[in-house]
Formats: structure tokens, C-alpha cells, sequence
């Protein structure tokens, strides 16, 4: 009986620390961070991932060359709107040429992810950022 109290006062500490990184993906699945529309953004792009339908589309308002605010709508899997979700808050106050040299290590980094074992769910974690440096490709050409 003490052994059981004990283990469920502490089982936490033994938990595989993959457990705690998919709570936090599955939070942000039902309460993501910075969902939403930014009428007037300087950057509004969408794209999708063909192989399984996610979309994102996001919006970003920049001022001399930074990224002030920043909003995404989407639909898809927990990895791909958390993904959004965190890098939508990464990404604020940062400076485009910043923004436009993250890759895929920074991205499952800031994911807190190791996709290695699942290279198909890389292209969900990277679709926000694929579409914020489309986006800012874009605002370039304007």
C-alpha cells in the first residue's frame, strides 16, 4: 500500500520525457497559441501538405523588417497545428533574413520533437514554416 502511494506520487519522474512533449502537443491541438487572422498583414499565404491535407495559412504583420505579429489558421494533425502554434510565438520580433534561415533541425527543435522514427510526420512539423518563408518570399517580390 505505501509502495502504491509513493509510485503515484512519483511516477512522473519516471515517465518517458516523449509523454510530457505529446501532452503539450495535444494542449496545443485544443488551445493553440496566436489562431487567428490579421486583417490587414503584409503577409497572408496558405499552403497544404498533399500527402495527408494539412493546411496553414498565416498571417504576419512586418515592420522594418520584422515580424511584429503573427496569426495562422489551419486544419490537420495535432503536429502540424502545434508546429503553427510554436512557431508563430518563435518567430515574433524576429527579423525576415532570421526567419528565412531556419530549417528543419530548428523547426523539430522548437517542436520539441524527434521525428527520426516517423520521417513522414517531418512534413507536418514543417509546414508553417514552409509557408511563412513562402510568404516572405513573396512580400520580397512586391
Amino acid at each position: 500500500m505505501l509502495f502504491a502511494m509513493h509510485w503515484k506520487k512519483h511516477r512522473n519522474f519516471l515517465r518517458d520525457p516523449m509523454d510530457i512533449y505529446m501532452e503539450r502537443i495535444v494542449e496545443l491541438l485544443k488551445n493553440p497559441l496566436n489562431k487567428g487572422e490579421i486583417d490587414d498583414a503584409e503577409i497572408k499565404k496558405t499552403d497544404y501538405n498533399p500527402s495527408c491535407g494539412d493546411m496553414i495559412r498565416v498571417f504576419a504583420k512586418v515592420n522594418e523588417g520584422k515580424i511584429k505579429d503573427i496569426k495562422f489558421q489551419g486544419q490537420g494533425c495535432a503536429i502540424s497545428i502545434a508546429s503553427a502554434s510554436l512557431l508563430t510565438e518563435y518567430v515574433k520580433g524576429k527579423n525576415l533574413e532570421e526567419v528565412e534561415k531556419m530549417g528543419q533541425n530548428e523547426m523539430l527543435e522548437i517542436l520539441g520533437l524527434d521525428l527520426s522514427k516517423n520521417p513522414s510526420r517531418i512534413k507536418c512539423a514543417m509546414l508553417a514554416l514552409i509557408v511563412l518563408k513562402k510568404g516572405i518570399t513573396d512580400l520580397g517580390k512586391s
